[in-house]
């Protein structure tokens, strides 16, 4: 199965290397056919139903993770309720352990160049 970065977002550009996603029903078949390395997520998308939190409750539900999830969302409560919800299946077994679960949120229109470090130190 080959290996992949995905970055889900409706607005920002992936960056270089990644895989962009753009609703979450396209994640979820990316995640269910290949071996995603990194998974970025946003929580607010065009579909305001189908958001990043409903995405980590699939992935859950279903057992479909990533080596490493970031959520980079610039929307504060949505994306704390996506880490926090990551970390409680961590806390619950339901997701391994030892998946790094990150929530570090970029601004909409640019990538500061820290934060494009930590997107390039993981491809």
């Amino acid at each position: 199965m080959n290996r992949i970065s995905v970055f889900l977002d409706d607005y920002r550009k992936a960056p270089d290397g990644y895989v962009l996603a753009e609703t979450i029903d396209e994640c979820i078949k990316l995640l269910q056919n290949f071996q995603i390395e990194h998974l970025s997520l946003d929580h607010d998308l065009l579909n305001r139903t189908r958001n990043g939190f409903m995405l980590v409750q699939i992935m859950v539900k279903e057992n479909l993770f990533a080596n490493r999830i970031t959520i980079h969302s610039a929307n504060s409560v949505g994306g704390k309720a996506m880490y926090n919800c990551l970390k409680q299946a961590q806390r619950d077994f339901t997701m391994p352990t030892d998946i790094i679960v990150s929530l570090r949120p970029l601004p909409l229109n640019f990538f500061p160049p820290k934060a494009l470090q930590h997107y390039l130190e993981i491809r």
